[in-house]
């Protein structure tokens, strides 16, 4: 029924006449400005040597083959090393949703604001957010992303010898971001003009999160080679199930 809401009054509101709404030359070069900040910070983290082991060896992202939850297998070929162009998008997306990082949702954007607002711009950004519908939708849906992510689920890997610089780069990229789009929003809280969303979220995010703690020592003990690592393997796997529905999207 809620879907069914949505698309009707997007439709009509699309197509009731009314005065058309034209993005300003000023405007559409600060988005264009805030979007090859943020496209730099997001390519330097894809092509850091960590991205795909971390990836591998700290998410659940080759447990989605044997989930049997999507249409498609759960990356491109079969080349024993894994690129960044042999993954799907629902296994890619989802692992990081597994992990509560969501990363693909807001990474480079907190990085592109303070850019502009080291410059001394950070007004031009308020009022883009102020009066530009595209512009403010695409702030929120970050804070739906960012609402989502626990970092606090993951945070023993903050000491984890292979990968604690990398889980510290995505963590401080969450933390400014965060802090970035409650300045430019001027809200105290993400999603605080989105109250019905943001408590169905806190809602569903505390239940699931008894199975993502479990999950996580799984993945912990799989990589310590434990002598249950196949026991371990089916429980992720399994849990993989319960956190997709509970989630009722991927970030």
């Amino acid at each position: 029924m809620h879907n069914a809401e949505q698309l009707l009054t997007a439709g009509l509101s699309n197509n009731i006449p009314g005065k058309e709404h034209f993005i300003s030359k000023d405007h559409r070069q600060l988005i264009e400005e805030l979007s090859d900040y943020s496209f730099v910070k997001y390519d330097a983290l894809k092509k850091h040597e960590k991205f795909i082991p971390y990836l591998e060896q700290r998410s659940t992202l080759k447990y989605y083959n044997k989930a049997n939850i999507g249409s498609r297998p759960g990356k491109r070929g079969r080349k024993e090393k894994l690129t960044l162009s042999d993954l799907r998008a629902i296994s890619f997306v989802g692992s990081w949703n597994q992990l509560k990082q969501n990363v693909p949702g807001y990474f480079g954007l907190g990085t592109a604001i303070k850019i502009i607002a080291d410059h001394g711009r950070l007004d031009e950004v308020k009022q883009l957010f102020e009066e530009e519908p595209f512009f403010q939708a695409l702030m929120m849906n970050s804070m739906m992303s960012l609402s989502k992510t626990n970092f606090d689920l993951t945070r023993y890997m903050k000491k984890d010898f292979e990968f604690g610089e990398f889980w510290s780069i995505l963590n401080d990229e969450c933390q400014l971001s965060k802090k970035m789009l409650l300045e430019i929003s001027g809200h105290q809280n993400l999603m605080e003009i989105e109250l019905v969303s943001r408590e169905s979220i806190k809602i569903r995010e505390n239940i699931v999160l008894p199975l993502l703690v479990i999950q996580q020592n799984a993945l912990y003990q799989i990589n310590l080679d434990s002598e249950f690592k196949e026991l371990y393997q089916k429980i992720v796997t399994r849990s993989l199930y319960g956190n997709i529905n509970a989630s009722r999207n991927s970030a």
